[in-house]
Order: C-alpha cells, then sequence, then structure tokens
C-alpha cells in the first residue's frame, strides 16, 4: 500500500525519513482537499507509525476495515504465520479458527522431541520468570507469529493486538465466511509421501486438558451448521422458483435496468 497525496507516494519500507518531515504540510493540505470534492476518493486511517492512509478507489474502503477470517485447518504451521504476521503489520485485522488442526511437516515423533526441549529452557535461578511455554494450539501459534514480529516495540504490539487466535470455532466466527491461504496449505507445499504432524495432537501430549472438550464442541457445531445449510438451500431453491415465476412479468424492467448498467 502507497502512502502520500497526489502523485507524492511513500512505500512504507522507503523514504520514511521524507515522509515525517513533509507530514505536516501534507496533512494541511489533505485536511483543505477533504473538505472539498477529495472527500469521496480520500479515505484516512489512523495506524501507530503514520497519522494517515488514503486510498483513491472508493470500492477499497471496506477491504481496509473487515475482519479477515482464516480457517487454521490444514495449514502449515511456519507458512500461515509468517502471512499472518505480515497483513497485522500492513494494518489487517486477521482472526485464525481452528487452530488444532493446523500442520507441521516432519514426522510427529520428531516434532514432539523437538517441543520438549523447548519446554526444558527456562531461567535456571527462577523458573517462573520464563521463558514461558504455552500448551494450547492457538498460542503455540500466536507465539510463532509473534517470533515474527517486532513486538517489543509500539509498532509490533500494535500488529500483535490486530490477531485472534481460536481453539475450534466459537460464535461470532461460526457464522462468518473462513478463507484459507493457499500459498500456506499442506496438501500444496508438500508432497504427498511426507510426513506431519497434527499441531492439536503435539499440544495435547504437552499438557493441553481441552482437545476432548473441543472436538465435543466443535461436534456440536457442526450439526448446527449441517442443518442451518440445509435450510439454505432450500431458501435458495424457493427463491430461484420465485424468480421464474415472476421472469415473464417484470422482463420489461429488466431490460431498462440492463441498459442502464444496474443489472448484468
Amino acid at each position: 500500500m502507497l502512502f502520500g497525496l497526489g502523485k507524492l507516494f511513500f512505500h512504507p519500507h522507503h523514504g520514511l525519513e521524507l515522509c515525517n518531515y513533509f507530514y505536516p504540510l501534507i496533512f494541511i493540505i489533505a485536511r483543505l482537499f477533504k473538505s472539498l470534492w477529495f472527500e469521496k476518493n480520500i479515505y484516512f486511517v489512523s495506524s501507530q507509525k503514520y497519522s494517515f492512509i488514503y486510498v483513491n478507489k472508493p470500492h477499497l474502503k471496506a477491504a481496509l476495515f473487515q475482519v479477515l477470517v482464516i480457517d487454521g485447518r490444514g495449514h502449515l504451521l511456519g507458512r500461515l504465520a509468517a502471512i499472518v504476521a505480515k497483513q497485522v503489520l500492513l494494518g489487517h485485522k486477521v482472526v485464525v479458527v481452528r487452530c488444532e488442526g493446523i500442520n507441521i511437516s516432519g514426522n510427529f515423533y520428531r516434532n514432539k522431541l523437538k517441543y520438549l526441549a523447548f519446554l526444558r529452557k527456562h531461567m535456571n535461578t527462577n523458573p517462573s520468570r520464563g521463558p514461558y511455554h504455552f500448551r494450547a494450539p492457538s498460542r503455540i501459534f500466536w507465539r510463532t507469529v509473534r517470533g515474527m514480529l517486532p513486538h517489543k516495540t509500539k509498532h509490533g504490539q500494535a500488529a500483535l493486538e490486530r490477531l485472534k487466535v481460536f481453539d475450534g470455532i466459537p460464535p461470532p466466527y461460526d457464522k462468518r465466511k473462513r478463507m484459507v491461504v493457499p500459498a500456506a496449505l499442506k496438501v500444496v507445499r508438500l508432497k504427498p509421501t511426507r510426513k506431519f504432524a497434527y499441531l492439536g495432537r503435539l499440544a495435547h501430549e504437552v499438557g493441553w486438558k481441552y482437545q476432548t472438550i473441543t472436538a465435543t464442541l466443535e461436534e456440536k457445531r457442526r450439526q448446527k451448521a449441517k442443518v442451518h445449510y440445509t435450510k439454505k438451500k432450500q431458501l435458495t431453491k424457493l427463491r430461484k422458483q420465485a424468480e421464474k415465476n415472476v421472469e415473464s412479468k417484470i422482463a420489461k424492467y429488466t431490460d431498462v435496468l440492463k441498459h442502464y448498467g444496474i443489472l448484468i
């Protein structure tokens, strides 16, 4: 995304000093334009590092504020974490659900030995001071993303606050459309013969206590979703039938709407 006004653009990784130098002048000009005809084309978004971002395309306005819900099932841990880390740094809000279904390349025993070695790392004189080892799959994924962010700076802390992670799919995300990241899918990135492990099983064997509860709640959610989808298909079928019944009656109005580009 580009920062600036008019033909003066700044890439987020270049020309930062120049952007900060011209900021007062650009902001004043932008505020003047905002009160005039540029109001329909310029949008302002506050962030930690920059005080404004504008998009000269109105149809992209909604994209800046929507929450991206990602279904973690079937994704590789590191690849998904890298993409999520980049998105939250860019200012997007990301929610990752079903973290127990995330995959890790390599067989299970190898990954378990690595995690057990990680658990042994602590402060000798006072282990309660850290480092802290999470057991829940969602927190393991969260910690992986945190390692890819400058989380000790204000910029990184703000990015980390834009990330939410869950085991299972709790409300209200059970009724939201969930996305996948093709570049991070196990079936795309690993050969069919390669071994892999499930993050949920790994977490369970190192101390996560809620695998059974999560599975029970997921089964209930699937049953409810199945009923909802069946009802939705019936309503869609009835709607199509109703549209077909009145198609001849509203043909002249449809032609007018198509002429003006309202219908395609």
